[in-house]
Order: C-alpha cells, then sequence, then structure tokens
C-alpha cells in the first residue's frame, strides 16, 4: 500500500521559515518523481516544487524560487521543502505526490498518490 505523510506545517510569522517532509512508503522513492503541492480556501491547486527521490532535476514555481528548496534523504525516503522568508500568500495547505516522471508538466498536478496534507499559515 502505497502511503505519502506530510508532517511539518504549522503558524508562523511574515519572514520565518518552515520545513515540510513527506515520508514516502510502498513505493519505490529512488528515481521516482516527488511534488509539492498547495491550495489556499477558493484557489486552485499550485505546483511548488517536485523533484527525484535519490537527486537529479528539480523544479519550482515562479512564485518560491529563491525562497523555497526541494531536497531529498533516500535512505529515509523522504522529501523535503525548505520554506524560508515565508509571506502571508503562502498560506495554504501542502500536499506531496509522487509519480514516475516530473518532466515539464509536473506543476499540472497530474500524480498517481497523495499525501493528506499539512497546513501551512503565514501571519501577517
Amino acid at each position: 500500500q502505497v502511503q505519502l505523510m506530510e508532517s511539518g506545517g504549522g503558524s508562523v510569522q511574515t519572514g520565518e521559515s518552515l520545513r515540510l517532509s513527506c515520508v514516502v512508503s510502498g513505493y519505490k522513492f529512488y528515481g521516482n518523481c516527488v511534488g509539492w503541492f498547495r491550495q489556499a480556501p477558493g484557489k486552485e491547486r499550485e505546483g511548488v516544487a517536485a523533484a527525484y527521490g535519490g537527486g537529479g532535476s528539480t523544479y519550482y514555481a515562479d512564485s518560491v524560487k529563491g525562497r523555497f528548496a526541494i531536497m531529498h534523504d533516500e535512505p529515509k525516503s523522504t522529501m523535503y521543502l525548505q520554506m524560508n522568508n515565508l509571506q502571508p500568500g503562502d498560506t495554504a495547505m501542502y500536499y506531496c505526490a509522487a509519480r514516475s516522471v516530473c518532466g515539464s508538466t509536473w506543476y499540472k498536478g497530474d500524480f498517481d498518490y497523495w499525501g493528506q496534507g499539512t497546513q501551512v499559515t503565514v501571519l501577517a
């Protein structure tokens, strides 16, 4: 059974940092794509970042480039999203998801497996 479990969300002040974790089980982590997505109330889901377990290409939404970093820990089958200089506009439920290939369409969110999400709230 494939499971993706997010953690690390919370409430922070503007300019602070958070690190989200996504633990992948029942699915080959190395060589497959894990993405982070977010959805704020009343808004469409947005692709935030994606990368391959075990390293390789990384992908970012323009809105987070230079502030967020996606990192993997292969022995732990975990993909992290380091979020720095958080802004109120980053407030959303954050989800991780997995599929075999990231590719140029990763941001569309057509992933096979999804976690339950972790809430990030950035206070002004």
